[in-house]
Formats: C-alpha cells, sequence, structure tokens
C-alpha cells in the first residue's frame, strides 16, 4: 500500500481508490469521535459522510502544513459543533446503548458491569457542553495528542490542556454523583 502523503496526492488529482484507501484508513475513527460529540449513530452515520464529502471536495486546499489527521479532525469538530449548535433548540435522544451478544467465554457479571459504565459515561458526556464534549472525545477517544488538538481545533496546547482537565474535572462529578463511586484514571 502507498504511504499516506502518496494516496493524498493521487486522490487530489482525482484518483478515487486512492481516496477511498485514505476513507478507509479513518472511517472508523471519525466515526466513534462523531457519535461520542453527537450521540446518536444515525447523526453520528450522516455527518461522518459529510467529513469525507468536504474533505474530498477541498483536498487541492490541503497544505499539508498539519497532518492529514489532524485536518480531518478539524472538519469533523466544525461539522459537528455546527451540528450541535442547530440541534441545541431541539430535545436530544440519548445514545442507544451497544447490545453486546455474549460467546459463552465472558463473564456476564463483567459485561453487564461494562455495559453499565458506558451508559453512564454516554450519559455524562451528554450533559458536557458541545466544547468539553469535542476536546475529550478527541484526547480519550480518538487518542490524539494535545498538540494534535490544538492543531484541530486552532488553539494553544495550554489552552487545550485546562479545557481538557476542566472537561474530566467535571466528568469525573457527573459519574460520581450518578453512583459511579470508582477512581478514574488519568490518560496521558
Amino acid at each position: 500500500m502507498p504511504l499516506e502523503s502518496e494516496l493524498l496526492r493521487q486522490a487530489a488529482e482525482g484518483d478515487i481508490e486512492a481516496f477511498e484507501a485514505l476513507v478507509r484508513q479513518y472511517e472508523k475513527q471519525v466515526y466513534n469521535t462523531v457519535l461520542r460529540i453527537c450521540r446518536h449513530p444515525d447523526d453520528a452515520f450522516d455527518l461522518s459522510q459529510e467529513v469525507f464529502l468536504r474533505v474530498w471536495r477541498h483536498l487541492a486546499d490541503f497544505r499539508e502544513d498539519s497532518s492529514l489527521s489532524t485536518w480531518i479532525y478539524r472538519i469533523c469538530n466544525n461539522l459537528c459543533l455546527d451540528h450541535l449548535r442547530k440541534k441545541s433548540r431541539r430535545r436530544e435522544e440519548p445514545l442507544k446503548p451497544d447490545l453486546t451478544v455474549l460467546d459463552g467465554r465472558a463473564d456476564p457479571q463483567a459485561a453487564l458491569e461494562k455495559k453499565e459504565l458506558r451508559q453512564s459515561i454516554d450519559a455524562a458526556m451528554g450533559k458536557l457542553s458541545p466544547e468539553h464534549r469535542v476536546i475529550l472525545s478527541l484526547r480519550e477517544v480518538s487518542g490524539l495528542s494535545y498538540a494534535e488538538i490544538a492543531a484541530a481545533l486552532d488553539l494553544e496546547e495550554g489552552t487545550v490542556k485546562s479545557r481538557l482537565a476542566r472537561a474530566r474535572i467535571q466528568m469525573r462529578g457527573l459519574l460520581k454523583n450518578g453512583g459511579n463511586n470508582f477512581n478514574l484514571p488519568p490518560s496521558n
């Protein structure tokens, strides 16, 4: 498989197969990030498609002064924030829980605890401001570095760290108030 820079060059020249390879490389990360921010699977699917549509339309504008992933996450962030602003006037539906199929080897108690924790985290994420939800999702779900988040959100790295700290404190409080009395490990 060609390097990302080669795929990017080919896609910018109109090579659909090269663009499809780039989409395959990022589609799960983008969908998961959008789902964590927007909290609705149908919206996440639509917004993920829109992210890649905008990437395709603006490939020629990509200057490569940041990584492709940072540029994609910036597009993702902007679309999600626009979506949340539009949706703020309407009632938001909670994230639908995953239906996990047990394979017989899994511990049913552990699976139930994991499901309940996931539901608690999703509910708490829904109570965060869009800015805190975005920054926490980019760090904890997508695993972006502080520098990558700063570039994607057009913020200073110190601002990213302080917003992330406030988001984690708020999240911890929401989880504890919801009856989850456990210690959350800090992320790296």
